[in-house]
C-alpha cells in the first residue's frame, strides 16, 4: 500500500470510530481510513 504513506510523510490521526476501529488519518492533503490491523503494520517515528 502506498497512498502517500511513504518514509518522511507526516501523518495525523483525524478521528477514531467507536472501539477505535477503523481510524482516519491525514497524509498531506489525503484522508485515508485504515483498520487497526492495517494501521499496526505502519512504522511511525516521532520527532
Amino acid at each position: 500500500m502506498d497512498l502517500g504513506l511513504v518514509p518522511n510523510a507526516t501523518v495525523e490521526v483525524v478521528r477514531r470510530a467507536p472501539l477505535a476501529d477503523p481510524i482516519e488519518v491525514r497524509v498531506a492533503d489525503t484522508f485515508v481510513t485504515l483498520r487497526r490491523a492495517e494501521a499496526a503494520r505502519i512504522e511511525v517515528v516521532h520527532g
